[in-house]
């Protein structure tokens, strides 16, 4: 396949490619359509020269070497594999996207090995059959990958030597997470944020500040309980925080003297308080009772002692101590000088032991869980479906044998044992805190492994506070993380010892999760394996104790699912952030260490980034329970020993080996689906109220102006039936008069007068108008609807024609000149108008009018 070359900043790249560019592959995973040559890049190119337009690089993302054609043995997928400083990526062959069981970060890796598999072949193939040169890589996130080159090519030792090179980094600072800087996640000192919570815990409503460290101002109290600034400068215990809960009553020169009697100087301090009953959970490490178990100290004694105030009533609190190593463990340590406490040299106090082992066991059994993952899951290492493996299940109802052998192997692991014993442990604690209102102070060896996983855990039952997301970063940050879980030593990641920049160099171990360790697989037809070239990344101090603690947590989040706000996507997600390295966190083994090689500073930060992520959803994203109800658990959860037994962990042991059954959140994600489309719903909803609110309110509007139009069509149609009447009414009067009215189509009547006094007719023009100026007749304001006749002259003269008809014909005339009707003002002689206005309403209530217009 061809590729157009696009140039890259950053180190040497080398390219193996395909021999011929433009032949293609026959068949996806068939070894034989295959042919590579390795193209080498000469040394003196100053910068990487990429073959592929690479856009799901992150930022600061280089890329060291890039493999064609390689095959992904999981899944039988041809693609591209590639090396940066930050990740091993397999892309496809065909769709160019990022193959996520095959890509996997650097730091995430627990082992790689080159694996030689020589086929058994047939006599008349024995010199011709090539052997299958195959790299397995074990990851630390329960999946073990392999990956099949060609043989007779040198690809896959350039690939093995770039993993070496950029998984064993000579200075820490050339980490990805230091190359990429803060960027847009910028951190927040972590030291502000434990003063934060200790300030919460104590009741203060102070908000903490870098002004407060560095002038010490941070040292608040309460009745029972102060913050000491004794370890301000690592000096009493380099893995403790720069500040400690202590009683109120111990001063700072008996803290110090405590210190000496425990081991590591991890001496007994407060890490949470119960807001009412004043009880406490403490935490330390094991005393240096010596190997005769004899050895004593009064402070010791006496801090321990003052762990438990009096509760109401002057009755003594009862005091616990939750060892959690095996009795026997605990005895053994003796010999190195530490050891346990004596009930009897503690006052009210009772010993108790939780059997938890340590942390080779968990290493241990982890890796036997990724085995049995691997052998019978869907997409095994080998290539081979667990359904097929041994020949002796199938779907016809044949024998058995397999699968009952695959349940005793996950029985074998232990790895479900160790999970519900720290679950036990942690409800134990939970729920004498909370019932009898006791104090616990909890250790193990050291304080910093099955110590703060019992503890924190615990806290998690106790406070609902906790179970939200905010405070579930405040329990990591201060319980994990200010209280020195080795994060450096059990995730695998360079450590900062002395005053040198070099990781320490730990004797390596390397895990038993190799390509033929699982006695019940069977590699594809009959192969016969060399011996593996290895190579560990990690210490023997590695152990998955931060991911089986997140396991409990989902498994407390499987038994009370509404409990909790995050989903178990986040638990996921953090995980992956943390077993990637990609953020500073968690860098490290100490506070000490991460605040004097300015980590904070100069890595991003986690939270930030898993904020960013949810900033753009909101409530609706993947990372919040959707059943999450507060009110529904808002105070302690004391689950039963019954309702502890653990599971696999689907979304995180299935999601490489089953992706398929690893979805047991789908349930969640459709009520999320249905969620989202119903708050969709809604918003459409509420904007089709408003506009239907607002159509109704146009509407209203619209009525009124039609009601009004109404009403004042109505009079108008009123007043012109009296208009019609009126009219009737004058042009009756007119008649009677021996008048002819003719009426326009302009509102103008013509009135031709017909006597025997008049020789010619004479016309009489009607109207509407007023009278003006010029002599017209003007309606009476009185009435309610008036009529003027107007009766036009040939001539003005005072002897007109029209004047002697007037008097001629009026029947309201009297022989005086008088008027009968003198408000009809219907007579003006003089003028050369002769007009008549009349109130027909009233009228027609003149008796006179009765007689008068009387049919004779």
């Amino acid at each position: 396949m061809a590729f157009a070359p696009k140039p890259r900043s950053g180190g040497r790249s080398n390219s193996l490619r395909d021999s011929h560019d433009s032949d293609k592959m026959e068949a996806t995973g068939l070894w034989d359509a295959l042919e590579w040559t390795i193209e080498p890049v000469s040394r003196s190119v100053p910068e990487a020269v990429s073959h592929l337009n690479l856009d799901c690089l992150l930022e600061a993302e280089q890329v060291q070497v890039e493999g064609h054609g390689v095959v992904l043995i999981n899944t039988d997928e041809a693609g591209t594999l590639i090396v940066t400083n930050f990740r091993l990526l397999f892309l496809s062959e065909g769709t160019r996207k990022v193959i996520p069981l095959g890509t996997i970060p650097l730091a995430t890796i627990e082992k790689f090995n080159k694996i030689v598999v020589k086929n058994q072949s047939t006599p008349r193939q024995s010199d011709k059959t090539p052997s299958r040169r195959l790299l397995q890589v074990i990851g630390k996130d329960m999946r073990i990958i392999v990956f099949g080159f060609r043989p007779k090519t040198r690809q896959r030792r350039t690939v093995f030597d770039a993993l070496v090179t950029c998984t064993k980094p000579a200075s820490l600072w050339d980490l990805y997470a230091f190359v990429s800087g803060p960027s847009k996640y910028s951190n927040t000192n972590p030291k502000v944020r434990l003063l934060n919570e200790y300030f919460r815990l104590l009741g203060k409503g102070s908000c903490a500040s870098m002004d407060m460290i560095e002038d010490g101002s941070f040292t608040l109290s309460n009745n029972f309980w102060r913050i000491s600034s004794v370890n301000s400068s690592y000096s009493l215990c380099q893995t403790y925080p720069f500040a400690l809960i202590v009683p109120k009553s111990i001063t700072d020169e008996e803290v110090i003297q405590a210190s000496s009697f425990r081991a590591r100087c991890r001496l007994p301090v407060v890490t949470w308080c119960h807001p009412r009953t004043g009880a406490v959970l403490a935490r330390s490490s094991q005393p240096l009772v010596g190997i005769m178990m004899n050895m004593r100290s009064n402070t010791d004694e006496k801090l321990v002692a003052a762990l438990c105030s009096e509760l109401t009533g002057g009755k003594r609190r009862k005091l616990y101590i939750a060892d959690a190593r095996p009795r026997k463990n605990a005895l053994a340590n003796g010999a190195m000088g530490g050891g346990s406490e004596s009930s009897s040299n503690y006052f009210q106090s009772e010993i108790v032991f939780f059997g938890i082992d340590n942390i080779h066991a968990m290493r241990d059994s982890f890796a036997r869980l990724r085995d049995y993952l691997d052998t019978h899951g869907t997409a095994s290492s080998d290539g081979m479906s667990s359904f097929l493996r041994h020949g002796g299940w199938t779907w016809g109802g044949g024998n058995l044998s397999s699968m009952s052998a695959s349940v005793s192997t996950l029985g074998d692991s232990g790895w479900l044992i160790h999970v519900q014993s720290v679950l036990a442990g942690s409800a134990w604690i939970a729920a004498h805190v909370d019932l009898e209102s006791a104090s616990v102070l909890v250790h193990c060896s050291d304080g910093w492994d099955r110590t703060t996983q019992l503890v924190s855990l615990a806290i998690l039952l106790l406070d609902p506070y906790y179970r939200t997301l905010n405070g579930f970063q405040a329990l990591v940050e201060k319980d994990w993380l200010a209280f020195g879980h080795p994060f450096a030593d059990r995730v695998g990641m360079p450590a900062i010892t002395g005053s040198t920049n070099i990781p320490s160099e730990l004797p390596r171990q390397s895990s038993t999760g190799s390509f033929q360790s699982s006695p019940n697989r069977q590699t594809a037809g009959s192969f016969s394996s060399q011996a593996p070239t290895s190579h560990a990344q990690t210490s023997n101090n590695y152990s998955p104790i931060f991911l089986q603690w997140v396991d409990c947590v989902s498994q407390l989040m499987r038994m009370y699912p509404f409990a909790f706000e995050f989903s178990s996507v986040f638990l996921v997600d953090l995980l992956d952030c943390v077993l990637s390295s990609r953020f500073g966190n968690f860098f490290c083994n100490s506070e000490m260490e991460r605040q004097h090689w300015g980590v904070p500073e100069a890595c991003g930060c986690m939270w930030a980034y898993l904020a960013d992520l949810r900033s753009s959803d909101g409530t609706s994203h993947v990372h919040y329970n959707y059943f999450y109800d507060p009110l529904k658990h808002n105070g302690p959860l004391l689950p039963p020993a019954a309702a502890l037994a653990p599971t696999l962990w689907p979304q995180f042991h299935l999601r490489w080996a089953c992706p398929s059954e690893a979805q047991a959140g789908e349930l969640e994600a459709q009520f999320r689906k249905m969620d989202v489309k119903f708050s969709e719903l809604q918003k459409a909803k509420e904007v089709a109220e408003k506009k239907a609110k607002k159509i109704t309110t146009l509407m209203e509007t619209l009525s009124a102006d039609v009601r009004h139009e109404k009403q004042v069509s109505s009079s108008a149609m009123k007043l012109v039936k009296r208009a019609n009447k009126e009219s009737e009414a004058m042009k009756r009067a007119i008649q009677s008069l021996g008048c002819k009215v003719h009426f326009s189509s302009s509102g103008d009547c013509t009135v031709d007068i017909e006597s025997s006094v008049i020789e010619a007719p004479q016309k009489l023009l009607c109207s509407s108008s007023k009278r003006q100026s010029d002599g017209s007749l003007q309606n009476d304001d009185k009435s309610d609807l008036s009529v003027s006749i107007t009766v036009m002259a040939d001539d003005v003269d005072s002897s007109n024609p029209i004047a002697r008809v007037c008097e001629t014909l009026c029947p309201l005339r009297m022989r005086d000149g008088g008027c009968r009707w003198p408000d009809a003002g219907c007579a003006q002689l003089g003028s050369q108008f002769v007009g008549l206005k009349a109130n027909f309403e009233a009228f027609d209530h003149l008796s006179i009018y009765d007689s008068y217009f009387q049919p004779k």
